[in-house]
């Protein structure tokens, strides 16, 4: 093989293990609800509460609850900081492909700089610039579509597994070695 092309092909590790089925069933079952609870919720209040990207928020939230990016703090604060980048960013210069990945640029800086880095909200900048909403999409769908999964989450995983998520609302740094 071409020893650049060779550099695209991967280490040639193992792949991750599969998740045990229980797992999985567990994680499609709570992705399923969590959905559903916001969709049937936007259908009843006339708001606007869903989002491609809390999807993607369910996945993590759901299969792998444990991890940082799953946790309440990051889901909440990493879709309204993306949001409200994307929406600061096409106000102060509109539309523009350049405007876009400014926004996306600096909404992955604001997560990682807050600690609060959820990867599907790396996705509300590009909404918010294909769909340019006004101020109200901070509320309606970004905030209160979060909370909702995250309400779902929290529920879900205190019947499923009593005690293990959140790991941490705000947390705190770890002591110094």
């Amino acid at each position: 093989m071409i020893p650049v092309l060779e550099t695209f092909c991967g280490q040639r590790v193992p792949l991750p293990p599969r998740l045990p089925m229980h797992q999985i069933v567990r994680a499609s079952l709570g992705a399923a609800l969590a959905i559903a609870f916001v969709g049937v919720l936007a259908q009843a209040t006339r708001q606007p509460l869903l989002l491609g990207s809390l999807g993607a928020s369910c996945v993590f939230l759901f299969g792998l609850p444990e991890a940082p990016f799953s946790q309440p703090r990051n889901v909440i604060a990493g879709h309204v900081i993306s949001s409200l980048v994307g929406l600061v960013l096409l106000k102060a210069f509109g539309p523009h492909t350049w405007a876009l990945g400014l926004a996306l640029g600096f909404a992955v800086f604001a997560m990682f700089a807050t600690r609060t880095v959820h990867a599907p909200a790396g996705s509300n900048p590009v909404i918010v610039f294909l769909t340019q909403p006004d101020w109200g999409f901070l509320l309606a769908p970004t905030l209160l579509g979060a909370l909702g999964v995250v309400l779902v989450a929290l529920v879900f995983h205190r019947i499923t597994r009593p005690g293990r998520y959140p790991l941490y609302w705000i947390g705190h740094d770890a002591p110094r070695a």
